[in-house]
């Protein structure tokens, strides 16, 4: 009773700064709750979870779902625009359903599309929710919420004959053409366009949100499609889709702002392919972000928007060249071990550039490359292991002779004992099948990853979704930045 004390007063409290709903209509948007009552719509299942608090509709209760069914088009909407405001308390889980119909059972909304409301719900009996604020759910999932809790942002929805966008205050979070045959299963047949009412979600008792100025702009039912060409009979990403469909995070945390690619573009493939990304600038000595301030330019420049952001630690004078606090305002770390002062020779070495290294007697090379990786894992506050057992080119193609079982329980051991996660890497098709089973039966976690050079390579992480498959790999195996405990820095105190 608290909580729900707490919640109302400071709904209210922001409220009051609230504008007046608007009851007339205004530029063809007209209301859908006069910010007084329930009027208007039907809630399923536990009706007290439904509550109006000074101009806001707040939802605070066992799960129940307010369906619109009220006079404005006898609730029944095919094209149109719809707005909101919405205010989450922290780890609550929500959502607006459109095309959907009104129920009186208990359950989920059979019929319609869903579009998340999630910023920070926690883990729960081992499952997490990795879809986010802005998701067309299940269908095109956003990784990384763009808004706040505790602060009201404005959620747009405008569906166009077979094109849906959502927008989340001034940023577009979906942008989805549903092609002639979708691909959904026989669970989520219901997930497709057609037409019906809106409903608001109540998930669970410790979910508590509220919303406000709800209004729809009603478009014509013969509205043409709007986008450019004929509609594709099938899904883009099926595979994807499909995967993302199922909870497990399709995310490449590896992707770099290079070869004029910008953080638009990036968003814009995210949309259409349903993979998640983060960008990740290098940085350290001779990099292109060298002390805290280049850090904290760039996390700002990045604000609102719906990619992670990461950062490559390059070579081992990373940890002496930034501040801890600095370092923490990234989602998360990574490095790889393609840089070290060579044991031999006491020279910095990188194993891409042909002539900073010698392997010399291989056997000893690797030993020394072991040691390295278990040095990088024991000392280093990284939550990924990136490029990971990279080879350079004189050897590579020894890959299975040089990384023996012995060699790859002593990395796997490393990486197990410090939290670390083990990219599994689209480019260099790193590490292989039996190093990535040995790391799952450990209990290490794996990213996905591309490492691009510029725009043409950043594409969809085939070996990456092979893995899945041969590796039997699940949601539970994979790390996503914030989905509970806390990040390597958080953890672990940089190496004096």
């Amino acid at each position: 009773m608290k909580n729900v004390k707490r919640f109302v007063v400071v709904v209210g409290l922001v409220s009051v700064l609230a504008p007046a709903v608007r009851a007339a209509e205004s530029d063809g948007w007209v209301a859908l709750f006069d910010g007084k009552s329930l009027d208007g719509w039907t809630v399923s299942e536990n009706p007290s979870t439904f509550k109006v608090v000074d101009g806001a509709i707040c939802v605070d209760g066992p799960r129940a779902h307010a369906f619109y069914t009220g006079p404005v088009r006898g609730g029944k909407f095919k094209n149109f625009e719809f707005r909101c405001e919405v205010r989450t308390e922290p780890g609550a889980n929500s959502g607006v359903f459109f095309h959907t119909r009104a129920q009186t059972g208990a359950g989920w909304p059979a019929r319609g599309y869903e579009v998340q409301i999630n910023n920070t719900q926690p883990p729960h009996n081992g499952y997490y929710e990795c879809k986010k604020t802005g998701s067309l759910y299940g269908i095109r999932n956003v990784y990384k919420s763009p808004v706040c809790d505790r602060e009201w942002f404005a959620l747009h929805i405008t569906v166009r004959g077979k094109h849906i966008q959502v927008r989340v205050n001034d940023t577009l979070t979906v942008d989805y053409v549903e092609p002639a045959r979708p691909a959904r299963g026989a669970q989520r047949d219901g997930r497709t366009l057609s037409s019906g009412t809106f409903a608001l979600q109540g998930h669970d008792p410790s979910s508590r949100v509220a919303f406000r100025n709800i209004q729809v702009k009603p478009l014509a039912d013969d509205l043409a499609d709007d986008v450019d060409g004929p509609v594709s009979a099938q899904e883009e990403s099926a595979d994807v889709l499909a995967l993302g469909m199922s909870n497990f995070p399709v995310l490449d945390l590896h992707a770099h702002l290079k070869g004029g690619l910008k953080v638009e573009e990036v968003e814009a493939l995210s949309r259409r392919t349903g993979i998640g990304y983060g960008v990740a600038p290098n940085c350290g000595v001779g990099f292109p972000i060298t002390d805290d301030k280049g850090i904290e330019a760039f996390v700002a420049s990045m604000k609102g928007r719906c990619v992670f952001l990461g950062m490559q630690a390059e070579g081992r004078e990373w940890v002496k060249t930034f501040s801890p606090k600095a370092v923490a305002l990234f989602d998360y770390v990574f490095t790889d071990s393609m840089t070290f002062t060579d044991d031999r020779t006491g020279k910095r070495t990188r194993l891409w550039v042909q002539d900073e290294f010698e392997v010399g007697d291989k056997q000893q090379f690797m030993d020394m490359l072991v040691g390295k990786i278990e040095s990088i894992c024991d000392r280093e506050p990284i939550d990924i292991y990136v490029n990971p057992t990279f080879l350079p080119k004189p050897i590579a193609g020894e890959y299975d002779a040089l990384w023996t079982p012995e060699r790859m329980k002593k990395v796997v051991a490393a990486l197990a004992r410090n939290g670390v996660a083990m990219e599994i890497n689209a480019r260099y098709k790193l590490p292989s099948t039996a190093f990535i089973k040995l790391a799952k039966q450990a209990g290490v976690k794996f990213t996905f990853g591309t490492n691009n050079g510029g725009k043409d390579d950043l594409v969809v992480p085939a070996y990456c979704l092979e893995m899945i498959r041969q590796c039997n790999l699940t949601p539970k195996d994979l790390f996503v930045p914030g989905s509970g405990g806390k990040k390597a820095i958080e953890r672990k105190a940089m190496p004096k």
